[in-house]
């Protein structure tokens, strides 16, 4: 079995994943040589961003059977034994898992609480029935626009119970107003000797300052998942371009590679993919040094023929009954998934 991201004992402009990278020597496309559809994506990225703050709706698609039907291709299922099953039955594909329990900004310490114990049955189920995988948490679900105290407090705890256990804990990252906090957290609790190496962080490719906060990172010696982002970032603050968010992708992916730590690439694009093989190939690398990243229920195949070259695969597997702002989200990274999912339902 590939080597899990705790050791060898075991992302926000991420608009249009469908899209080819601009990688660095590749000419510019002119806008009058880019395809309609291309020039609609943005419209309909913004479109299922605002819908996935839509109160309402969320209501109504959280409760009813059609909106859980529509959401079973990206989400495991509602209940811990769903995300559990297809735990199991990817590891048996040779795929490695990180478990993420969907919710996001609770409104009491409470709540915050009672998040953090799924999280902690999760690692004791995954040390009992020694599958591989991980967690992924969002601090927001912990407490963090309550207190950012509250939700450290329990991110140590996470943390603490996964390195007694030989695992990891992921804290995943929100926008960009919440960047800055989230790595002080991260770095505070690496940075404790009990802990180091236990956690790591999501960094964005959209973002400006990733560059800056990844060299930090790799010099405290925290693994990193590197994603594009998808998250509607003021332009003060990312770069707007598609082009420019890939090319970014590309160079940090190179540098987390370059690095003696073992880290996470987030993508399901076919050109970054390669252009990343060819970088490992060209310098030596060893691919059990790494692991791509890529969704639950996105780009199966593909997760497939990677693990069948050799390099390890883990697969985000979220789940819970929370789940419609995540789903939205994966329809703005792709809106074409739309068309697929319309497919899908109305020939089953």
């Amino acid at each position: 079995m590939p080597q899990c991201e705790a050791g060898p004992v075991r992302c926000r402009y991420d608009a249009h994943e469908a899209n080819c990278a601009k990688l660095e020597g590749t000419p510019e496309v002119s806008s009058k040589d880019t395809h309609p559809q291309d020039r609609l994506m943005p419209v309909l990225r913004s479109a299922f961003i605002a819908l996935s703050k839509n109160r309402t709706l969320r209501s109504f698609c959280e409760n009813t059977r059609f909106g859980r039907r529509m959401s079973s291709r990206f989400v495991a299922g509602m209940e811990i034994g769903d995300a559990l099953r297809v735990a199991e039955a990817l590891n048996h594909q040779g795929m490695l898992v990180t478990l993420d329990s969907l919710g996001e900004s609770v409104s009491s310490e409470a709540e915050a609480h009672r998040a953090a114990e799924i999280y902690h049955q999760l690692l004791d189920w995954i040390d009992g029935n020694k599958v591989n995988a991980n967690i992924s948490v969002k601090l927001t679900q912990m407490g963090l626009e309550l207190s950012p105290a509250l939700a450290e407090g329990i991110a140590e705890k996470l943390a603490t119970h996964a390195h007694a256990k030989g695992n990891f804990l992921r804290i995943d990252m929100e926008d960009s107003s919440l960047t800055q906090v989230t790595l002080d957290i991260v770095r505070r609790l690496n940075a404790r000797a009990e802990l180091r190496g236990s956690i790591g962080i999501v960094i964005q490719s959209y973002l400006f300052r990733s560059q800056a906060d990844i060299e930090q990172l790799i010099a405290d010696g925290i693994r990193v998942r590197l994603c594009k982002g998808a998250y509607k970032e003021p332009p003060e603050v990312a770069f707007p371009a598609k082009a420019d968010v890939d090319k970014n992708y590309i160079h940090l992916s190179q540098m987390l590679l370059e690095s003696p730590i073992y880290h996470g690439l987030a993508t399901h694009d076919d050109a970054i993919v390669a252009t990343i093989k060819a970088f490992v190939k060209e310098h030596g690398i060893d691919p059990s040094r790494f692991e791509f990243q890529m969704l639950y229920g996105v780009r199966r195949e593909l997760q497939r023929s990677l693990v069948r070259e050799g390099y390890n695969v883990r697969v985000y597997v979220p789940f819970g009954r929370e789940w419609y702002p995540y789903f939205m989200r994966r329809l703005a990274e792709r809106p074409a998934n739309v068309i697929f999912l319309a497919k899908n339902f109305f020939r089953s």
